[in-house]
């Protein structure tokens, strides 16, 4: 490993989120809690020098000037996204034009990607950014293959990410190539986060991709759908559940959710199966009676339908390591306590 820190750069500006700037700068930070790593050497500029306001109305002092920022090989560029009611700040546009090719990585978190697609800098590319502007970014800029539903996607040198604290994801999955699973793991235990949702995880968990249904019966349904994915969950045993018959409540539930009973119950258990995949020991039969579907070939559709890929090549990609039950070799001696 170089002895020299890798060098992530920062652009702030009026209306900058703050999260988006500091939930992924933590990330990075946290491997300087690792003796003998080289970790990274954090910059932060603006258009000016200048001081910025976020959009929560906190002031960021920025480190530097971004008109003499020049990010070559070995940094990785990051643009937070904000708030943006009226034309980019041409300056900032501009800059990246000019000079966001020349990182090793070009990272945007939430509306960033739409800063990077204005600068050009998306054009052949694949990526995403917050739900909300998705629409927008596919629209406003033909050249970029806009995928509404992962929450980071990676092309080449290029990655975007989702809302807000999918940049952490990204950050995390950043620092995981840089220095390892360990690293980030214990970076991810210390911030209190998972260590990675994969990048194709969608933006929305089954129970915010649906509507919550108005009547109290009806959202009674959803919650328990999500707390027992393995049990009885026909359209007859949930119909029962809601006092119902089984004709009004697929009715009832598809008009105030937007999907349809069956549509719902199985974005909820590929959910709870994906999470079992990646974070968990338990073999694929297991797995699939956890989740409601009795055999594995009936868990292998569901994966096949939803996300293209069978259960043992999600696991293969996103799964916990094959040594997991084994002992980890330290990555050194644990992360001090926070500070301040």
């Amino acid at each position: 490993m170089s002895s020299s820190p890798r060098n992530v750069l920062v652009v702030l500006y009026e209306g900058v989120q703050s999260l988006d700037v500091t939930g992924p700068v933590e990330v990075f930070a946290g491997t300087g809690r690792f003796p003998g790593r080289a970790g990274y050497a954090i910059r932060t500029v603006s258009p000016g020098g200048e001081p910025v306001r976020t959009s929560s109305g906190l002031t960021l002092v920025p480190d530097g000037d971004l008109e003499s920022a020049r990010p070559g090989a070995g940094t990785t560029l990051l643009v937070p996204g904000g708030r943006y009611t009226a034309d980019f700040e041409p300056r900032l546009t501009d800059w990246l034009r000019a000079h966001g090719g020349g990182a090793e990585r070009l990272v945007s978190v939430c509306t960033g990607g739409l800063l990077l697609a204005e600068a050009g800098l998306l054009d052949g590319r694949r990526a995403t950014t917050h739900w909300y502007v998705c629409e927008r970014m596919a629209r406003d800029y033909p050249a970029v293959t806009v995928e509404p539903d992962p929450i980071y996607v990676r092309d080449g040198p290029v990655a975007t990410s989702a809302g807000v604290t999918a940049g952490i994801d990204l950050a995390l999955a950043l620092v995981e190539e840089d220095h390892g699973r360990d690293v980030a793991l214990a970076i991810a235990r210390h911030l209190v986060v998972f260590l990675r949702r994969p990048g194709n995880q969608a933006q929305f968990s089954a129970q915010l991709a649906a509507q919550t249904a108005q009547r109290e019966p009806l959202r009674e349904v959803q919650q328990w759908i999500a707390e027992h994915p393995g049990a009885d969950l026909s359209v007859e045993a949930l119909a029962a559940r809601a006092r119902l018959s089984p004709r009004h409540f697929a009715r009832a539930f598809q008009a105030e959710t937007g999907v349809t009973p069956g549509r719902y119950v199985e974005r909820v258990r590929v959910e709870h199966a994906r999470r079992l995949l990646e974070e968990s020991g338990e073999g694929i039969a297991q797995i699939s009676r956890a989740c409601g579907y009795g055999t594995p070939e009936a868990l292998r559709r569901a994966f096949l339908r939803t996300l293209g890929q069978p259960p043992a090549e999600y696991r293969r990609r996103f799964g916990p390591p094959p040594h997991r039950g084994a002992p980890r070799p330290s990555p050194g001696p644990p992360p001090a306590p926070p500070g301040g």
